[in-house]
């Protein structure tokens, strides 16, 4: 037994030396639009300035699905394919919930975010199933949302991106809205000032441009959210020339932020 012991406790502090993290790219062949692959490059990066070692896993359609998982990050897509990677994700639906439920850090965007809602109607009549996770379902209509966007969060403050879907999503009653919109934004349909989704720890939303570039508190809820989940506490180990990279990185944001609310949709 001690042996056994001895070793489960070197096992861990090699791991914690370690410091990784094991982020899964969901689809991203099938399943990146507008940029959205930026979204992993962001958080790849905002994670080593912190000091730790993220392992990417880009799980596409028939791969094997890695052992570990910290956080996932999906994009968005034509409705082609959101069609292509449904049967897989179905197939993938319970080991996600169980993640979700875990409180495993996600990031769905657009299509994905649709999918991980109860279905998916396009707007020529097919009627897409979805995981379950987020209370929401989508109907797609034939006018599209297209433009700038910002929204309002509670815990993320002002959230900027690029919203562009034909998908009109209704959230279900209890499931919280990402944030609110102003009169002149769309968000989830155009009607009630809700934008994205949230349950658990997973974040559905509509915001393309790629979205965490330009809303590092986003990037950092999910980092740190991942980080507690493995390792029981967020405690950063930076070096000076991180600590300044990551500070121009924020710089740069708030710069891309300041230009994108100023454009008109």
């Amino acid at each position: 037994m001690n042996g056994s012991s001895d070793i489960s406790k070197a096992n861990a502090t090699f791991e914690n030396e370690n410091r990784v993290l094991d982020i899964v790219s969901l689809y991203p062949k099938d399943m990146n639009i507008y940029g959205d692959y930026g979204n992993v490059l962001t958080i790849m990066r905002r994670a080593e300035l912190y000091g730790y070692k993220p392992v990417l896993h880009e799980y596409n359609v028939g791969d094997l699905w890695p052992e570990r998982v910290d956080m996932i990050l999906g994009g968005g897509g034509q409705d082609h394919g959101q069609s292509r990677v449904t049967e897989d994700l179905f197939a993938r639906a319970d080991a996600i919930r169980g993640l979700a439920e875990d409180g495993v850090p996600m990031l769905m965007i657009c299509g994905l975010y649709q999918l991980f809602g109860e279905y998916f109607e396009t707007v020529e009549g097919q009627k897409l199933q979805g995981i379950g996770i987020l209370g929401e379902h989508t109907v797609g209509q034939d006018v599209r949302m297209i433009g700038n966007l910002v929204e309002h969060s509670a815990d993320f403050g002002d959230i900027v991106g690029y919203e562009n879907h034909s998908g009109r999503t209704s959230l279900e009653d209890g499931t919280q809205p990402l944030g609110l919109v102003d009169s002149e934004n769309c968000g989830n349909n155009g009607k009630d000032h809700t934008e994205g989704a949230r349950k658990y720890n997973v974040i559905g939303t509509y915001m393309h441009g790629s979205v965490l570039p330009k809303n590092p508190r986003l990037a950092d809820f999910l980092i740190r959210t991942a980080v507690q989940n493995r390792y029981g506490e967020f405690s950063p180990k930076q070096t000076d020339a991180q600590r300044a990279e990551l500070a121009k990185l924020d710089e740069l944001a708030e710069r891309a932020r300041e230009v994108a609310v100023t454009r008109p949709r």
